[in-house]
């Protein structure tokens, strides 16, 4: 395969330059998974909108579907930058490590949330009933259920897309899971 190099801002369109400008006084920096999407002179904002926008799932509940996923994916990027990311959301590195397992022992709801996530992808969408059952026993709702199944292809799009390139991860990287299972 081809090595695919992070765009630098002068290698991308006037309109991605100035997504990474904003990227830049957001976040402190542009991530290079970000950076590869503007190869594309749409993927950036259309991504960015997507991750963006209004779900009935809290920021923390979403870390939750991030980490089962790119897990499941095995998305060593992902998973990097969603340690993170879920440690600024209040999880703690033994709950990050439990949560990439699709389980929350910590929280029934949110064990139902990391268990769905984890069955959606590992199934491709073909979810067991029975997980579905159980997510809505926590109290959840179609409208989470929906969003949570939106945000499992929001995330896979990022997975596949560093799976692809594998650009460099430019976030501390994850623990291995091993760490747990052993």
């Amino acid at each position: 395969m081809s090595k695919f190099n992070v765009p630098t801002r002068e290698e991308v369109s006037v309109k991605n330059q100035g997504i990474f400008d904003n990227l830049e006084k957001a976040v402190g920096f542009v991530p290079n998974l970000y950076a590869t999407y503007a190869y594309s002179e749409n993927a950036l904002e259309n991504y960015l909108n997507l991750s963006g926008a209004k779900t009935s799932l809290s920021n923390k509940e979403k870390e939750v579907v991030n980490l089962a996923v790119s897990q499941v994916n095995n998305c060593t990027y992902c998973l990097a930058a969603h340690t993170a990311i879920g440690k600024m959301n209040g999880f703690n590195d033994g709950e990050i490590l439990e949560l990439r397992t699709g389980k929350a022992s910590f929280d029934s709801k949110l064990n139902a949330l990391a268990a769905l996530a984890k069955n959606i992808t590992e199934n491709r969408g073909a979810t067991d009933s029975t997980i579905v059952e159980a997510f809505f026993n926590e109290g959840w709702t179609k409208e989470q259920l929906i969003d949570t199944i939106v945000l499992v292809g929001d995330k896979t799009i990022s997975n596949y897309i560093h799976k692809t390139t594998d650009v460099p991860v430019d976030f501390p990287a994850a623990q291995p899971l091993e760490a747990i299972e052993a």
